[in-house]
């Protein structure tokens, strides 16, 4: 009777994922092109806290965007190494590039979310805002092509689901099973949506017309969340405002973390998406009983034997297992150059998963030394 039950909910999160996988397998992606109009609309945000490593390459690929950029700003949120000094060495390198450090974040602010606020008040005033992480290398076309896709689709925010770059054989067993949890909640990049639930966003690259940012608030209900990208495409999609989620024609990667240490120390952090609009327990459910156990499950239904009941569950477990196989062929794409180790990643789901659930009971955490708490009220 236990495994008859477990079973009947098991299925029912599975057809879920399976019809989110299915109506979400032709989507669009953002081609490189070049808009109509190229004259300066967008400001570049990169926010950074100790950043000295990675923001060189970072404002490399920025500054070798086209005209259409007007500026770049660099907000630093209290960087304690060479940060500043390389973001004002670009700063005489193309009159663009414009250091910005914020003051303290006001109570009940986390740092990043502040930084883009910051940014937001104090920038220009060009209608485009593209918040972009330091760790991402850009190529020269991106932001063109960026407002080439706006003009086309006619959003008025959207992110790139950029590609990933893990070098490590050890994080190349990692990294994609945290990546195939959101797929798992969320299904293919490649729509936009203005229902609050299927949302999607990356704070990596996150292009956003401004009068929508200050219209809604968005930065502002994204304050303390622990997943600032993906509150604020929620404020968008409460709003009414059809929010986008697209991979491009490699115009874009990132390399989030320096190995599998730091990306169990960092990413689960924010992979719970759990905010003031929705709450982690179901997509955790999720997670847990379709992507992590099914293995567990066979191999314990297999080792004990039994009746119909039991081979029912195999044979639902074998499924699912299967299910995992077909979106770890298909999430290849999202990495540049994987090690072999990807392949193994599924090995990894129990413990990621166990990860994500014990970050989402942690209402405070720390990020490079400084503590970081999370507002979840509605």
């Amino acid at each position: 009777m236990l495994w008859a039950a477990l079973l009947a909910i098991q299925c029912g999160f599975a057809l879920e994922v399976l019809v989110r996988l299915l109506r979400t397998a032709r989507g669009q992606t953002i081609a490189a092109s070049v808009p109509a109009d190229r004259t300066p609309n967008v400001t570049v945000v990169v926010p950074v806290l100790d950043e000295e490593l990675r923001l060189g390459a970072c404002l490399d690929g920025l500054v070798a965007q086209g005209s259409e950029v007007a500026e770049i700003l660099v907000v630093d949120g209290g960087s304690s190494d060479r940060t500043s000094a390389i973001a004002r060495a670009y700063e005489d390198r193309d009159a663009r590039v414009r250091f910005l450090a914020a003051p303290p974040a006001p109570a009940g602010w986390n740092g990043k979310a502040w930084n883009l606020e910051t940014a937001l008040r104090r920038g220009g005033t060009a209608r485009w805002l593209l918040f972009v992480d330091a760790d991402v290398r850009a190529q020269a076309a991106l932001t063109a092509s960026l407002l080439a896709h706006a003009e086309r689709t006619g959003l008025r925010a959207f992110s790139v689901a950029t590609r990933q770059r893990v070098a490590r054989a050890f994080d190349g067993a990692l990294h994609p099973a945290m990546l195939a949890t959101l797929v798992y909640r969320h299904g293919i990049p490649g729509t936009a949506s203005r229902r609050v639930r299927d949302v999607q966003a990356n704070g990596q690259c996150f292009f956003a017309e401004r009068t929508v940012l200050t219209a809604t608030g968005a930065l502002h209900a994204a304050r303390g969340s622990r997943c600032e990208d993906v509150t604020t495409a929620r404020a968008l999609a409460r709003a009414g405002i059809a929010v986008g989620f697209y991979e491009s024609d490699d115009l874009v990667d990132v390399a989030m973390y320096a190995g599998w240490r730091e990306t169990l120390a960092g990413w689960p952090r924010s992979l719970p998406l759990s905010d003031r609009f929705v709450s982690a327990r179901h997509g955790l459910a999720t997670v847990w009983l379709v992507q992590a156990l099914p293995p567990l499950m066979l191999a314990l239904v297999l080792a004990r034997g039994g009746g119909r009941v039991a081979s029912r569950v195999a044979a639902v477990q074998a499924g699912l297992v299967l299910m995992r196989i077909g979106v770890l062929i298909g999430m290849r794409r999202a990495y540049v150059r994987p090690p072999w180790t990807y392949w193994l990643s599924p090995l990894s789901d129990l413990p990621v998963a166990a990860a994500i659930t014990a970050s989402a009971l942690r209402r405070r955490q720390t990020w490079r030394g400084r503590p970081v708490a999370f507002d979840e009220r509605p």
